[in-house]
C-alpha cells in the first residue's frame, strides 16, 4: 500500500488465512516487521488477537487516547 495502510482497512498483503504474503521479504513495511507477538497481543485465540489488533487500529485513527484491553 504505497501511502500506508489506513486504520480499519484490511492489508492487501493478507491471504485468505490472514497470513502475510510478503513475510520475510525486504518490501515488507518496517512497522510490520517490528511488530512482535506477545501473549497480551495474541490472547488465546485468533478472535482474541483480532480484538487486540482492531483496538490498536482504533488508537491510530482516533484523537482520543484509549487503553488497551487487558
Amino acid at each position: 500500500m504505497p501511502n500506508g495502510k489506513p486504520a480499519g482497512v484490511r492489508c492487501v498483503q493478507l491471504d485468505e488465512a490472514n497470513r502475510c504474503r510478503i513475510f520475510g521479504r525486504p518490501e515488507r513495511p518496517a512497522v510490520c516487521a517490528s511488530l512482535q507477538p506477545s501473549p497480551d497481543m495474541c490472547g488465546n485465540s485468533a478472535g482474541e488477537a483480532m480484538v487486540y489488533l482492531l483496538h490498536l487500529e482504533r488508537l491510530t485513527s482516533s484523537s482520543k487516547p484509549e487503553e488497551l484491553p487487558q
